[in-house]
């Protein structure tokens, strides 16, 4: 598997911490050349240094090009991690709700746009989207995040569909609670629901890691995510009402 990402030029966005810390320092270990992107600099740069790769800070949307160029023209392997994890409800401000959808799925159409004709002429390139299982399944108390990680869900899918036989790789990374920043920020919620099978950033590493060598598109780092999914397919009546008992639980411990 390490083969796979040999040498590759690889951009992995929301780098400056967290799971994209993680993603950006195991494809340096197998010998990637990695830019690390970050809304922060300090956070970019500091990251970079660490793993010898090349910091090219600012918004995610925007940086593909100058990416690319520091990896001397050629992306491999483009990692859509950053996200904003927007809480509340329908009653969530519009600007909320435009955020949410900017960063956690326009910032994966645009970078596909921007990559897709290199990718498809040369009949290889490997997209990587930091879901959550929010995407497969739902979060309480997070509307602006639940609705729009479902889309990033979506995208990944619907290129992986359209775009396989022409090379594309595609995988959904899909975790529940990960030991971040964003964690510690969803409050009361999270830690009712994510806190208690929480794992580190590196093991999301590890669990994209192992779908690259199998060649999965659906890469779960808590495997029980896949039972949930099941249910929710299946029974999604008897799946909504336990959703609502742990609704009704959040709301009567605030």
């Amino acid at each position: 598997m390490v083969e796979a990402v040999q040498d590759a030029g690889v951009i992995v966005t929301g780098a400056g911490g967290g799971i994209g810390a993680a993603l950006a320092r195991r494809f340096a270990a197998a010998g990637a050349r990695v830019v690390v992107n970050d809304l922060d600099a300090a956070k970019a740069k500091a990251v970079a240094d660490e793993i010898g790769g090349i910091a090219v800070p600012g918004d995610a949307s925007t940086i593909v090009a100058d990416a690319r160029d520091a990896l001397g023209g050629t992306v491999d392997v483009y990692c859509a991690n950053a996200g904003v994890g927007s809480g509340g409800t329908e009653a969530a401000g519009e600007e909320v709700w435009a955020l949410a959808w900017d960063v956690n799925v326009m910032a994966h159409v645009r970078a596909a746009h921007e990559l897709l004709p290199a990718w498809l002429e040369r009949g290889s390139g490997r997209f990587v989207s930091t879901v959550s299982a929010a995407g497969l399944l739902t979060m309480i108390g997070a509307a602006p995040y639940a609705v729009t990680k479902h889309g990033a869900y979506a995208f990944a899918e619907w290129l992986s569909l359209t775009y396989r036989h022409r090379g594309l790789k595609v995988h959904a990374i899909c975790p529940q609670g990960v030991r971040t920043d964003m964690l510690a920020a969803t409050g009361s919620a999270g830690d009712l629901v994510l806190q208690p099978t929480a794992i580190e950033p590196e093991a999301v590493a590890d669990a994209l890691f192992a779908g690259i060598g199998e060649d999965r598109f659906l890469i779960l780092p808590h495997p029980e995510v896949a039972d949930y999914y099941q249910v929710r397919a299946a029974e999604p009546d008897r799946w909504l009402a336990n959703m609502n008992h742990i609704q009704q639980k959040w709301e009567a411990g605030r």
